[in-house]
């Protein structure tokens, strides 16, 4: 085992210690020199035809800002050429960095990586899919120098599908700020602006990224939106379907019960106690009505049926939310990252802006 060097650690936060045969690819350093003002992110999951088109944007786009900045992609386990193609954009760039996932972890993992290898004082996640467009991160940066700490991106005029994205989309966007606390019409756009002390503490799980503006109104963070561009995908194949908005309902119940009773459980747990007890009275005095009825205490199935269901319900949902606090525990107790790197590209050479 071989641990990573002070300034690979703020490379791959909360991991210190590293498979030789990761340290040996990943090479030595980062390369000391100066943090660039601007990080862009980009996960990457078979994106070939699309980041050759997608880096030229990028790099006008970032030229015409004349602020330093760094772009770095995150390969999430891509099983076409993605990472060819990164490999030869890291060596015309000295801007860009990549770092390359052992398999498909998702895009949550895949941003928390980009998150981890960020140096900028600001960070702008966006979608490697060109549906995103780069001209719009100098309207964010001009935002935040408004005095806000986070700027959304709104897709106000979506280029998907109305059935499958765009009415899915409008549903969870709105159960999401009713329930988060943060108004915003557009929580899946992946084109947003973050000040990177709103950032640093931020642990991300599941499908929660699009949950991220809200980690941030948590401590403090002054939250807007704008409206982006958004353009149809022309080339490769879109990653989403319905079953994710099933997943984003089931992590935005995480969302709401760490929010309310993340460090009062028993509130919750309590709840369901007392509604198990209630309901048990209530079977109970049934059963006794109907005995004294003249029905049969010990052959009367319905009490049994009843409480065993109702208790086995409220075993699945408790043990969900102690599996979820579980999980938090095990991977922040032991410095532990829900991702782990295959190499990294370009980590150790000088970038210009």
């Amino acid at each position: 085992m071989k641990i990573y060097d002070e300034e690979e650690t703020v490379i791959s936060r909360q991991t210190s210690v590293v498979e030789a045969e990761e340290a040996t690819v990943a090479g030595a350093g980062d390369g000391g020199d100066e943090a660039p003002e601007i990080s862009v992110f980009l996960p990457v999951l078979n994106e070939e035809p699309n980041l050759r088109p997608l880096h030229l944007k990028l790099d006008e786009s970032l030229a015409a800002l004349g602020r330093t900045a760094e772009i770095i992609y995150v390969d999430d386990g891509s099983t076409d050429g993605s990472l060819e193609v990164l490999r030869e954009l890291a060596a015309r760039d000295p801007r860009v960095r990549v770092i390359a996932l052992r398999r498909n972890y998702g895009q949550t993992a895949a941003m928390a990586a980009g998150i981890d290898a960020a140096r900028g004082q600001v960070l702008i996640p966006m979608d490697a899919d060109l549906q995103n467009d780069p001209v719009d991160i100098s309207r964010l940066l001009d935002k935040l120098d408004e005095g806000f700490d986070v700027v959304s991106g709104w897709r106000k005029e979506r280029q998907d599908k109305m059935v499958t994205r765009k009415i899915p989309s409008a549903m969870a966007n709105w159960i999401i700020s009713g329930i988060g606390g943060v108004k915003l019409h557009d929580y899946g756009c992946s084109l947003k602006a973050y000040r990177r002390e709103f950032l640093k503490d931020v642990r991300l799980y599941g499908e929660m990224h699009r949950f991220i503006p809200i980690y941030a109104s948590w401590v403090g963070a002054r939250v807007t939106e704008i409206p982006v561009q958004h353009h149809a995908r022309t080339m490769g194949q879109s990653k989403y379907g319905l079953s994710r908005t099933f997943k984003v309902m089931l992590d935005l119940m995480t969302i709401k019960f760490m929010a309310s009773y993340h460090t009062k459980p028993i509130y919750v747990f309590g709840m369901f106690g007392f509604s198990s007890f209630l309901i048990s009275a209530i079977a109970f005095a049934w059963a006794v009505l109907r005995k004294l009825g003249g029905e049969s205490f010990i052959r009367n199935p319905l009490l049994v049926i009843a409480i065993v269901m109702f208790a086995v319900g409220v075993q699945f949902i408790l043990m969900g939310l102690l599996a979820e606090m579980l999980v938090r525990t095990y991977h922040e107790s032991q410095a532990k990252t829900v991702y782990t790197v295959r190499e990294k590209i370009g980590f150790n050479k000088s970038r210009k802006s």
